[in-house]
């Protein structure tokens, strides 16, 4: 048998990162490229992976190159250093790019045109379009341009991040090389400028790019000179911020302090028009520092995310985008008293299946109950009207005890984030920003009642932030809970947060960087000693990104062991699935669809016990070590139910809208009738749950949190979750004292793998009892 070790070669075990990452942005760009998709939404997706790409411009790409300038020898866990990654970038890249404008010029604008919308050159139109848009130039453009000479007596100035610009070449009226200058696009004027029309139905449709007009004039600007061409570029810098949070003595100033220079930082990539003359090029490249590999021309116009906007003409057309999705509203929890609700059993809500709005009006209901003494609530990325953050100030307000964790250093939320802290703090919010070193990416809220002389503890427990506008487009669970050990936990949490003191011992949450990664760690060792034992084994794991080195190795030696592993990862994937006597035993899939997989769901065969958790966190070593998160188990045995079949169990179905990973590092998009797309079929459940849910309503029969069983259709596989359980579901809890103690385990899964753990586990036979190999 192949053991880890006798594999000498790194990158036979992981696949890079980066590379990785780069390939779930080619997923989102074969979405755009789909016809079935709506062409809306195939404009949107073409926006995202532009988007994407910018920021891994600017946060991983940055990283590597101050890494290769510090000469930092040690690689990735594939063994590339950071050298060899700039260079397998930089191809993956400019594929990608080509990719990018090929889609948007041969497909979109194309599809565009068929429907009216049409992006035309300035310098073709005649008759009264011209003379619009010259007095639009000169009325609404030019005064706001300002030309910059380029000469020793104006050296070459800082050029802002994403700003698109254009590099003017001049020749004068003496003989000699041509001079150069640039004008910026203004960014505060509409990019996409529509042309006038007496029909009101092609309102919109015939449009000219600011920065082709801006071009188109640039004669004007520089007198004395004739313009021999201008050409759009755009550069991205190092935008991560680098704080030593030891030495600040105020994190909020440091921070807000950071976050106002952070756009200085060294430029990391250059986009530039295809045919800009070389000697234009060979100027921005040296004053700005550039790699030349990231020096990327394209054919298609720049920041492709603005162009969305192209839609808009066409946004009453139903049949072009997708049909409103407004999740169903759980009548329990928005209709009746959310507090009896939650008491008398845990609730789930999959998001956005199901409104995010109970979260919210939970909250909002505290916040005015005079029985409600304190809540506590963690804010990771919230909205910028925040519904959330209104109603934590109103609670201060009417005299309640609240605290805010407020993360300021969540990436490109830091300037909203310092906002509403600010917001919060001005209301009497006690408002803390977590522990040094660390952030707390944790979604945890906390509702403290007094009921009948005691106090009771509401806690609502996530996988996705506390944003109303993100939880109609991501793919995230919610927990209500009154059990007494969950809300001991969140006591603990909070108390951890805000004094550094955590608990002897966590009752049911697992905390990172507490020992999660050990937790993880055991419960993949003691599937691996299961299916040794002949014991019913199994792992179902979904998660945004998988890329912790030593969760890869367990995994691997559990499906040594002969465990079954089905892995749900939408993004990056480091472990290399299907290799003989390795990891054959593993099988990858991504989904990409309409919403955006966000939903962290582990679940655990456990010899039948079948343990299922969720969490904020992924299999990455930054959320192990250097976030706050928490995982949590569902301990309601028609929920967990609810998760095998509907959201795991469905994802795994999927033949519409997944790919599955190859040893090699690529995809390969599932191919089948088309039985099962598991967003689609999400949707549909939750309807047909909310109609028999009315239908019992008026019947005036008691509401009960339930599964909805998915029928399969004629074409899908059969159900790759696990097996029921070995008993009876239970009734929903009408009291916490009333929850079964768990089952015993088989090993110690609260503590690390032991150091004399074997690198290799022998195959085991399985014995009839055990599930069967559940493959798609």
């Amino acid at each position: 048998m192949t053991t880890l070790t006798s594999l000498a070669e790194p990158s036979a075990l992981f696949i890079n990162r980066e590379l990785s990452w780069l390939e779930f942005n080619q997923r989102v760009l074969d979405e755009a490229s789909d016809p079935s998709v709506p062409l809306l939404e195939r404009l949107k997706f073409l926006g995202i992976c532009a988007s994407n790409l910018d920021e891994f411009f600017m946060v991983r790409v940055a990283g590597l190159l101050e890494q290769r300038a510090e000469h930092i020898s040690s690689g990735s866990p594939d063994g590339l250093t950071a050298r060899q990654q700039i260079t397998a970038i930089a191809a993956r890249v400019a594929r990608l790019m080509s990719d990018m404008s090929q889609v948007f010029i041969d497909q979109l604008e194309p599809a565009l045109r068929e429907h009216g919308v049409m992006r035309v050159d300035p310098r073709e139109l005649e008759g009264e379009e011209q003379r619009w848009l010259r007095e639009y130039f000169d009325t609404q453009v030019y005064p706001v341009l300002t030309p910059l000479a380029l000469d020793p007596g104006h050296p070459f100035p800082h050029m802002r991040n994403k700003d698109l610009q254009l590099i003017v070449m001049l020749a004068g009226e003496r003989v000699g090389e041509p001079a150069f200058a640039l004008l910026q696009v203004p960014p505060v004027l509409p990019r996409v400028v529509a042309l006038p029309t007496a029909d009101p139905e092609q309102a919109g449709k015939r449009v000219v790019l600011l920065e082709q007009l801006v071009a188109q004039h640039a004669n004007e600007l520089f007198r004395g000179f004739r313009s021999l061409g201008a050409w759009p570029f755009r550069v991205l810098r190092n935008f991560d911020l680098s704080i030593d949070e030891e030495e600040a003595e105020d994190l909020l100033d440091v921070i807000t302090e950071e976050v106002r220079r952070r756009d200085r930082g060294n430029a990391v990539t250059l986009s530039v028009a295809h045919d800009c003359p070389e000697q234009a090029l060979s100027l921005l490249t040296d004053a700005m520092e550039l790699d030349p590999d990231f020096v990327i021309p394209s054919v298609a116009p720049l920041a492709l995310e603005e162009l969305v906007e192209l839609g808009r003409p066409l946004r009453g057309m139903r049949e072009l985008r997708d049909p409103p999705a407004n999740g169903v509203q759980v009548a329990a929890l928005s209709e009746g008293d959310p507090f009896d609700t939650i008491s008398r059993g845990d609730v789930l809500l999959h998001h956005p299946y199901e409104s995010f709005d109970p979260v919210v009006e939970l909250l909002e209901r505290a916040a005015r109950d005079p029985d409600v003494l304190a809540i506590k609530q963690t804010l990771y990325r919230t909205s910028g009207d925040s519904p959330v953050v209104a109603a934590l100030v109103r609670a201060a307000e009417q005299g309640k005890h609240v605290v805010a964790l407020v993360e300021i250093k969540a990436r490109f939320d830091e300037e909203n984030n310092i906002h509403w802290a600010g917001k919060l703090e001005q209301a009497g919010v006690h408002v803390v920003y977590g522990l040094v070193g660390l952030k707390t990416h944790c979604k945890v809220m906390l509702i403290v009642r007094r009921e009948s002389g005691k106090l009771r503890r509401y806690v609502h427990l996530g996988t996705g932030n506390y944003n109303p506008h993100t939880a109609r487009l991501y793919t995230d669970l919610s927990l209500f809970t009154a059990r007494d050990a969950f809300g001991e936990d969140a006591t603990s949490l909070f108390n951890l947060l805000t004094s550094c003191t955590g608990p002897e011992e966590w009752k049911r949450l697992v905390v990172a960087p507490l020992g999660l990664h050990e937790r993880i760690l055991g419960l993949i060792m003691r599937e691996a000693q299961l299916a040794r034992e002949g014991k019913r084994a199994r792992i179902i794991a979904k998660m945004n990104s998988l890329v912790d080195p030593e969760v890869i190795l367990a995994l691997y030696r559990a499906s040594q062991a002969g465990v079954q592993i089905d892995l749900i990862v939408r993004g990056i994937c480091c472990l290399r699935p299907g290799v003989p006597q390795l990891s054959e035993n593993i099988r990858v899939r991504s989904v990409i669809d309409r919403f955006l997989e966000h939903s962290r769901v582990f679940a655990f065969e456990a010899g039948g016990a079948q343990e299922v958790y969720a969490s904020s966190a992924d299999w990455m070593p930054r959320n192990f070590q250097r976030r706050v998160e928490v995982m949590f188990p569902f301990e309601d045995e028609k929920l967990k139910r609810r998760i095998l079949d509907r959201v795991l169990g469905l994802a795994l179905r999927d033949d519409t809208k997944a790919h599955e990973l190859q040893a090699d590092g690529s995809y390969r998009r599932v191919v089948g009738e088309g039985a099962c797309r598991s967003q689609a079929d999400l949707q549909r459940a939750a309807l047909e749950s909310a109609r028999r849910v009315d239908a019992e309503r008026r019947e005036e029969r008691p509401f009960f949190v339930r599964p909805v069983r998915i029928r399969p259709t004629k074409h899908a596989v059969p159900s790759q979750t696990m097996p029921p359980p070995v008993a009876a579901a239970a009734p929903v809890v009408q009291d916490p004292a009333d929850v079964p103690a768990p089952p015993p385990v088989l090993v110690d899964v609260s503590a690390p793998p032991p150091a004399s753990a074997p690198t290799v586990f022998a195959p085991s036979s399985v014995t009839d009892d055990a599930p069967p190999a559940a493959r798609d």
